[in-house]
């Protein structure tokens, strides 16, 4: 496993907080941030919007292009879209960002996969990439035994996927490997007991698909629930 593990009493606090600091740092021009889904997902989201929308200077939300890591294949607002869940949980809140990408609006995902393919490859780098990991040890929308995970050609950033063991629903479309490599930071927040298994999986050196992300920075924020009695590396 790659990267730096903090131990934290509140994921979405310290991500807010860490991600708010990275946003407000000296920079020339815009940032990309590539957002994710999930229950940790909304929560880091809606304590981020607190802490930087209407009321602070925090954060000048109109440099910050928002692009998604992973999505379902599902209308903009259908329950399960996290377009949907991430304009309800922050963008609706902050006000108006520098552009908005949804990485899924209809049709086929191997279309809309190759749409999102070029739109990231214009970046060249990606700013920050926020990760979940699922009970699986997934991460964006790469399953255990999936095609996706095979990807190891550079210039392949975006493809469509789907979990060959169906315990995640809905075809998706997500950042490969490579295309997560190209971060110069990527943020992954794990939460609460059901995710413990995998990570203490990955700590003993299976190879789970969360345990494959690499890229110039790796921070894991992990809470006590997740870690357990594990000894995380620092």
């Amino acid at each position: 496993m790659n990267g730096t593990f903090k131990r934290v009493a509140s994921v979405p606090d310290a991500f807010a907080h860490l991600v708010a600091e990275r946003l407000s740092a000296p920079r020339e021009g815009g940032f990309s941030l590539f957002v994710s889904g999930g229950g940790t997902a909304q929560e880091c989201y809606e304590r981020l919007a607190a802490l930087t929308g209407p009321g602070t200077d925090a954060v000048d939300w109109s440099t910050v292009d928002v692009y998604w890591g992973d999505e379902r294949c599902v209308p903009l607002d259908h329950p399960d879209s996290s377009h949907r869940m991430v304009t309800e949980a922050l963008t609706d809140v902050i006000g108006p960002v520098g552009s908005d990408h949804p990485m899924y609006r209809s049709g086929s995902p191997e279309v809309a996969a190759a749409v999102y393919q070029d739109q990231v490859s214009a970046l060249g780098r990606l700013d920050l990439v926020h990760l979940g990991l699922g009970p699986d040890g997934h991460t964006a929308s790469l399953f255990p035994d999936s095609a996706a995970l095979a990807i190891e050609d550079p210039a392949v950033l975006v493809v469509a996927n789907r979990d060959p063991n169906a315990n995640n629903p809905h075809d998706r479309i997500t950042l490969t490997l490579p295309g997560i490599a190209r971060a110069r930071l990527v943020v992954i927040t794990v939460s609460g007991a059901s995710k413990h298994e995998a990570l203490e999986r990955m700590m003993a050196g299976e190879d789970l698909p969360g345990a494959r992300v690499g890229a110039d920075q790796v921070v894991w924020l992990v809470d006590d629930a997740a870690a357990g009695h594990l000894d995380l590396p620092v």
